[in-house]
């Protein structure tokens, strides 16, 4: 049946010679594992847009709902967790695909005449992806999502003369709202899709155009010529399979709870950006008062105008990193320093006691059921029940949610009441238990 589907749209479509001629491409010095990486994040990118269709079904973009949607997705929709996980974690892992597709670009020399346009339409790229992530992380309107984005915010009204206007443009009025909420859903679903896939289809249409720029070897790269597929595609499925499984993993045993949910008046609150901005985090804190627009406004100006200019600004038409000693030390520079000050800002961070969301939506579940009148922690509440301390010293998690369930089949006599309790409301109960230990 399918074979009968595949010669009838053949027939008028003729996608035989289409298939064949995007497979049978030649790739200069055979096929590698080193180009392996824009395949990968092209695959993330779909992975992206599959996982935030599902998520859309159930977002409500409004200050009023939006934290309890995704609390909701998390909590009660089937998988929600799991799909919510991947979504995250695959933006983190197509951060570090597009950083390491161009850092071979960068090394190979491949940004070269013919294919500086190839180039620069991969900046926009990476301009785009940096959006997403910037437009993404507000919309669980939790604590971390709003302030970060509020920060994120101000950094723009820095600008001389048109920063004002730039971040009422951005919150849609004054403050951080429900018009901000709106707006960077739209961007993040409708616009950044849009012109992703636009600038992906101008991407692959000029690669086709000008071809693979192989090894730095030109020698090597004349000498050997191999088609895209069969070795290319194996390695290039390899890697996606590789990089799925490590996603799902992720996705299973690192979850990202939400923090608590967005509370404007609490300026108490310290955000924290995800990793991939905590350099620039980071290095923030060396500019402060006066200097601050060098950090807001200088600097990262110069940064992508010479990454985008990078290809007209090298002379010469020697692509081995050998022989291009001022690009590569520049660029190995940059890279030490970056990672510097992101290894300077995780610890920073790593030292600083974080509350478990969790833990401490479970002590508002336990002022709320009034607890405190049987039970004592640390000399406050009454005696009537066991002193619940260092409860997480002496009970595991199973034995609190059986407990909690049904008090008198675990402890038979307790006078302990039933409680009509969720599974997220028993969890974060049993999470606080958990945190009361000697050790805290």
């Amino acid at each position: 049946m399918l074979k009968k589907i595949y010669h009838f749209l053949d027939k008028r479509l003729h996608l035989t010679s289409l298939v064949r001629n995007a497979l049978d491409e030649p790739i200069p010095g055979g096929a590698s594992w080193i180009y392996v990486f824009g395949s990968v994040v092209l695959f993330l990118f779909g992975l992206q847009l599959i996982t935030g269709m599902f998520l859309v079904l159930y977002y409500v973009p409004t200050p009023d709902h939006a934290y309890d949607s995704i609390n909701f997705v998390e909590t009660e929709v089937a998988f929600g967790w799991f799909i919510r996980g991947i979504h995250h974690w695959g933006a983190s892992c197509m951060m570090v695909a597009i950083g390491l597709h161009m850092l071979q670009t960068f090394l190979y020399g491949a940004y070269r005449p013919p294919r500086e346009v190839l180039w620069n339409v991969g900046v926009f790229l990476f301009l785009l992806v940096l959006t997403f992530a910037f437009t993404g992380y507000l919309l669980p309107w939790d604590q971390k999502a709003y302030w970060a984005t509020s920060v994120g915010i101000n950094m723009v009204g820095t600008i001389p003369f048109i920063g004002g206007y730039l971040v009422r443009i951005l919150r849609g009025g004054e403050d951080v709202g429900a018009l901000t909420l709106s707006r960077f859903f739209a961007v993040h679903i409708l616009f950044l899709p849009l012109f992703t896939v636009v600038l992906i289809a101008l991407h692959l249409f000029i690669l086709r155009r000008v071809g693979p720029a192989g090894p730095w070897d030109k020698e090597r790269g004349q000498a050997i010529k191999e088609p895209f597929f069969p070795r290319q595609v194996f390695m290039d499925a390899v890697i996606m399979f590789v990089t799925f499984g490590i996603v799902v993993a992720m996705a299973v045993w690192l979850p990202f709870p939400l923090s608590d949910k967005a509370n404007p008046s609490d300026t108490s609150f310290v955000p924290v950006p995800e990793w991939y901005f905590l350099f620039y985090y980071q290095l923030l804190k060396y500019f402060d008062g006066p200097l601050q627009p060098i950090a807001t406004i200088v600097l990262p100006l110069l940064f992508y105008g010479l990454l985008f200019l990078l290809p007209y600004l090298e002379r010469g038409k020697e692509r081995n990193p050998g022989r291009r000693p001022t690009v590569i030390v520049t660029g190995a520079v940059f890279l030490i320093l970056v990672f510097f000050l992101l290894g300077i800002s995780i610890g920073q961070i790593s030292a600083v006691a974080v509350k478990d969301p969790s833990a401490a939506a479970g002590k508002d579940i336990y002022q709320r059921l009034q607890c405190s009148g049987c039970h004592r922690i640390h000399g406050t509440g009454g005696a009537v029940g066991p002193d619940l301390s260092f409860v997480g010293d002496v009970r595991d998690a199973d034995w609190l949610t059986r407990h909690f369930k049904d008090p008198q089949a675990v402890v038979p006599g307790s006078i302990m009441p039933k409680f009509n309790l969720s599974d997220k409301e028993l969890r974060d109960l049993t999470a606080y238990m958990l945190s009361l230990k000697k050790s805290s």
